[in-house]
């Protein structure tokens, strides 16, 4: 594509799932989450409308998930923006 890359591509039922993942080996200044700022939501939206013209996919619902890893713990917000 060469704007970017999406980290993981999924499909669940009729939901085209695009995650972000960010990793920390700590929480101490705060959750990976807060760095998907606004720039990296939009920049994930133009990446998710290249992906699934690219792959000829039809959908039409598309979520966009943040996967957080902290150590040993990943957690997954569903709908994260």
């Amino acid at each position: 594509m060469g704007i970017g890359e999406i980290d993981v591509v999924a499909r669940r039922g009729d939901v085209l799932v695009v995650c972000e993942v960010k990793t920390r080996s700590t929480d101490r200044y705060g959750s990976p989450a807060h760095a998907v700022t606004p720039a990296k939501q939009s920049r994930l939206r133009r990446l998710a409308v290249a992906w699934i013209r690219e792959h000829g996919v039809s959908t039409r619902i598309v979520r966009f998930d943040v996967a957080t890893v902290v150590g040993p713990r990943v957690d997954v917000i569903e709908s994260a923006f």
